[in-house]
Formats: C-alpha cells, sequence, structure tokens
C-alpha cells in the first residue's frame, strides 16, 4: 500500500503552539506520530514524506526513522537539511528528492512539499500532493467541493497519521 505524509516536524516544541497541535510537550507529540504512523504502516508499505520531517538534524532523524515502519521516500521541504548532511545515512530512505510524479492506478500525483497552482498535467486530472501550509481538513474538503485537484498531505490535516493513496482518490471522485 502506499501513504503519504508531511510537516511531521518531530523534535518541534514551537510547532505546537504555531499550529495548534493538542500535545503538551515535543516529546508527547512525537509518541503519538510514531504510534498513529505504525498503526497505520506496515513494514512492506511505501510512504512518501513530502518536507518537514525534522529540523533537529541527522542523529535525531535517523532515530525517528528507524522506528518508523514502511519503506521512506522524502520529497525535502524547507526544513529537512539532515537528509543533506554527510553525516545523515541516506539508505534510511529509498530516495531524496525535491520533486516526483507518481502514477498509481491511472491516476497521476505531483509530490512536492509546496503547494502549486498548476502543474503538470493539470488540466488531465493529475493531484497535486503537498504539506508545507499546515492545513486542516476542511482544506482539502474544500478543495473537492472546488473541484481543485490538491491535497495537503501533512499530518494537520489529516488526524495526526498518514494517508492513503486509496483515501486520497475517494477525495477526487469526480476525475
Amino acid at each position: 500500500m502506499l501513504y503519504f505524509t508531511a510537516d511531521l516536524h518531530f523534535g518541534h516544541e514551537k510547532i505546537i503552539k504555531h499550529v495548534g497541535r493538542p500535545f503538551q510537550s515535543a516529546e508527547e507529540m512525537d509518541s503519538k506520530l510514531i504510534r498513529n504512523w505504525n498503526q497505520v504502516i506496515k513494514p512492506e508499505d511505501e510512504v512518501y514524506i513530502l518536507g518537514d520531517f525534522t529540523m533537529k538534524g541527522p542523529k535525531f532523524a535517523a532515530e525517528i526513522l528507524r522506528q518508523l515502519n514502511g519503506r521512506k521516500y522524502l520529497i525535502r521541504g524547507n526544513h529537512d537539511k539532515f537528509a543533506d548532511r554527510q553525516e545523515f545515512s541516506q539508505d534510511l530512505f529509498e530516495w531524496v528528492r525535491d520533486y516526483s510524479e507518481l502514477t498509481w492506478n491511472n491516476y497521476k500525483f505531483i509530490l512536492f512539499h509546496y503547494p502549486i497552482l498548476e502543474w503538470n498535467e493539470y488540466f488531465r486530472g493529475s493531484i497535486n500532493l503537498h504539506g508545507h501550509q499546515h492545513n486542516h481538513e476542511e482544506y482539502n474538503l474544500e478543495n473537492r467541493k472546488n473541484r481543485i485537484c490538491r491535497y495537503d498531505v501533512g499530518v494537520d490535516a489529516n488526524k495526526m497519521r498518514p494517508v492513503s493513496i486509496e483515501q486520497i482518490v475517494k477525495q477526487f471522485d469526480f476525475i
């Protein structure tokens, strides 16, 4: 199964207050995010992280990644400097990129940390998956209502969990 997530911000105390997350500390948030991830993701699943995994550095990133199920891919966000540091083992990801495109069951997905106004095959029903904005669930529902094929896969918009490709496709049944 394929899953997507973004904006986890592991170890980032200030993100709790900044976006109104329901946690008292970064440790509580990290524990809940790891638990939610592993309840959803099986070891054989693939997970695309669309940026902002952590700002804490390579050692901390590696410690968290080793606790998470699945084969992981990273689309760099504005807070993923750890991934380019020499002391970080790139082997913890299948690959690290700035942008990617994926086709699944005749649906085309554009993977980028940032939401964009138009993307490759925009007029042919491709779907832009992104993070960065820390939207809430209403954002994705509003996009669906307005027939905009853009979806925020960030944890703030998805009950602090990764979202499956099947859930996303159901969102866009009008394509």
